[in-house]
């Protein structure tokens, strides 16, 4: 089993995910090889008293990109969007950028 930390690697921070926060939906980018189940448990294992009624992923393809003559490709990612359930408290870290 992963730890938590291993699982959710860091938030999302935009304008789009911050618009999300008012509707209890937090945006985090998470291992490729993670799946929904670990990261409902890994959100509630990382903040308490956090309950998670739902979880969407995106898996997100590299980019393509070009220095000179040299090509290739970014890195591709996971992103999870994460919908708390009614009566769970918010994620203070988020509260703080509003």
């Amino acid at each position: 089993m992963k730890a938590p930390q291993d699982i959710i690697l860091r938030p999302v921070i935009t304008e789009a995910s911050m618009e999300n926060v008012q509707s209890r939906k937090y945006t985090f980018k998470v291992a490729k090889d993670a799946n929904k189940i670990e990261i409902a448990q890994a959100v509630e294992g990382l903040f308490p008293g956090v309950k998670v009624a739902r979880v969407n992923t995106v898996s997100c393809r590299g980019k393509f990109k070009r220095m000179g003559r040299t090509a290739g490709y970014t890195a591709s990612s996971k992103k999870a969007i994460v919908t708390l359930a009614e009566g769970s408290k918010t994620i203070e870290f988020f509260d703080s950028m509003i």
